[in-house]
């Protein structure tokens, strides 16, 4: 089983790529937004729960989402493998993977993390924006905010899967195709980063 975490800003094309893994490897591609409104749709025990927190304005506590993937993963026992697409965001978020990956027999293979200079991605989400009627890709300073509330959360997270061996990190310019090549090579190579030496943080 190939469990993969595709980390990067938002605009960067972690979706993308996660529809290219899927289709190519067998992959499932779990979001945790996504899971967090089919759990709601379904009107699950824990999708009830998180309505009713996110209805107060409350986070939803870690143990709730680790509960919604585990799920998800217990459901999917022929899954070639998952792709955590939002998640971990935390140390604390991704220990709680490690420990209920373990408990299935399972583990993250690495953590690929995707690179675009600041501009480009403000770019990026501007142009979604008008695209998808997304109002939070609408406004500069809200596109700003997110990447700066990414920033300050990411770096530990990274560090985490670095300390482990996991991370490898990929140039997210170019075309679609190109970055997907660049996620292919990083896949299989064991060196802690990958691409075409051109990769640059946000």
């Amino acid at each position: 089983m190939l469990n993969l975490v595709l980390f990067g800003p938002p605009g960067v094309g972690k979706g993308t790529q996660s529809q290219y893994l899927t289709r190519d490897m067998g992959l499932l591609h779990l979001s945790t937004g996504d899971l967090l409104r089919s759990e709601i749709a379904a009107g699950s025990a824990l999708g009830l729960e998180a309505k009713s927190l996110m209805d107060a304005g409350i986070l939803v506590p870690d143990e709730v989402v680790i509960g919604m993937i585990k799920s998800k993963l217990q459901g999917n026992p022929d899954a070639s493998g998952f792709i955590f697409d939002g998640f971990p965001r935390t140390i604390a978020q991704a220990e709680a993977l490690d420990n209920l990956l373990q408990d299935l027999g399972t583990s993250i293979h690495c953590m690929i993390s995707m690179t675009v200079p600041r501009q480009e991605l403000i770019e990026r989400l501007l142009l979604r924006g008008q695209d998808s009627g997304r109002t939070d890709d609408q406004d500069r300073g809200i596109i700003e905010q997110r990447l700066e509330e990414y920033l300050r959360k990411s770096a530990a997270v990274a560090d985490y899967y670095r300390s482990q061996h996991k991370f490898k990190e990929i140039d997210g310019r170019g075309s679609m195709d190109s970055i997907y090549l660049r996620i292919q090579a990083a896949l299989n190579t064991g060196s802690s980063s990958a691409g075409n030496g051109e990769s640059t943080p946000v």
